[in-house]
C-alpha cells in the first residue's frame, strides 16, 4: 500500500532483517527509503537529511560495522522526478566505494 509501516510491524520484521544481514555479512548496506534507514540505523531525523551521508550500521551478532548508505524509496522518485538527480549521485557514490573494495579474485 507504499505507506509507513507500524510499529508493529517493524517490531515483528527486524530481527528477521538483522539476522538476514548478519548472515549475509555484506561489505555495505544501501537503505531505500526512510523506513528502513530510521530503523536500522537508529536515527530519527528522515530520509531528506540522512540520504547521500555515509553510516555505519552496527549489530551485536555482528564482527565489525558496516558501511550504509541511505537512499529514496523508489516510491518518492516516481513521483519526484526531480528527485531523481540525487539518487543517481547516491548510486555513483556506492559504484565508487564499491570500487574501492579489495576483490578476491584481484
Amino acid at each position: 500500500g507504499n505507506r509507513q509501516p507500524t510499529t508493529a510491524e517493524i517490531a515483528a520484521c527486524l530481527p528477521f532483517v538483522e539476522r538476514h544481514i548478519e548472515l549475509a555479512n555484506p561489505e555495505i548496506l544501501m537503505f531505500a527509503g526512510g523506513a528502513s534507514a530510521k530503523t536500522l540505523l537508529a536515527r530519527s531525523e528522515g530520509i531528506m537529511r540522512m540520504r547521500g551521508r555515509w553510516y555505519l550500521y552496527e549489530s551485536t551478532g555482528m564482527s565489525r560495522p558496516i558501511p550504509a548508505l541511505p537512499t529514496f524509496n523508489p516510491a518518492v522518485l516516481l513521483r519526484q522526478p526531480a528527485q531523481q538527480r540525487e539518487a543517481l549521485r547516491a548510486l555513483l557514490a556506492l559504484r565508487e566505494t564499491l570500487d574501492q573494495l579489495p576483490h578476491p579474485n584481484g
